[in-house]
């Protein structure tokens, strides 16, 4: 899995410079990427291959948003294979059409595409994923990290789908990415 912030920058944003937690701060990169992801979608581009079943004339993929189609093959023996420019894509919601308005027969499909947001992360998801890491940081070893005395990372309240491990600025910087209904 890409990582949407380095390591140096988790060292800046925790205040930490000392290289002797490298393997655990590594760990709340892997699982800040992969709360965040959970939220927004794959940020970085890469290459998703599914299983979808058939639902008429239109599929729905998993992973969004979906950048290109690169194939749509039947996984059972006997089907044919759909050619991606006979389809439509919605690349936002991850809905595939096709074109000449015909059914998906002989599904499942096998579906091999490119999910992301670009090869760079935008700024706002990268400050929300430090703050996340920040944030879990803080309430493994409190105020005594160097951090002061006043703590505004009280995890008072749970949040419905992410307990109290996101706090509520990070998901407030994330709302622009927000996956459509439906999707996760």
């Amino acid at each position: 899995m890409a990582q949407l912030v380095t390591l140096e920058q988790v060292r800046t944003q925790i205040d930490d410079h000392s290289t002797d937690n490298s393997v655990e701060l590594s760990l709340y990169i892997d699982a800040a990427t992969e709360a965040v992801e959970r939220f927004t979608g794959p940020v970085l581009n890469r290459a998703v291959t599914e299983k979808v079943a058939a639902r008429g004339t239109r599929l729905a993929l998993s992973q969004v948003p979906v950048v290109e189609l690169a194939s749509i093959t039947p996984v059972l023996t006997g089907g044919s294979a759909v050619e991606v420019a006979e389809l439509d894509l919605d690349g936002d919601t991850g809905v595939v059409t096709r074109l000449d308005g015909g059914q998906f027969y002989g599904g499942p499909w096998r579906v091999t595409y490119t999910a992301g947001r670009g090869d760079t992360v935008p700024p706002t998801i990268q400050l929300a994923t430090l703050l996340l890491i920040h944030h879990l940081w803080r309430t493994k070893y409190g105020s005594a990290r160097g951090q002061g005395s006043q703590d505004d990372f009280s995890v008072s309240e749970q949040i419905p789908g992410f307990g109290y491990a996101v706090p509520y600025r990070v998901l407030t910087l994330l709302e622009p990415y927000t996956q459509p209904p439906g999707i996760a």
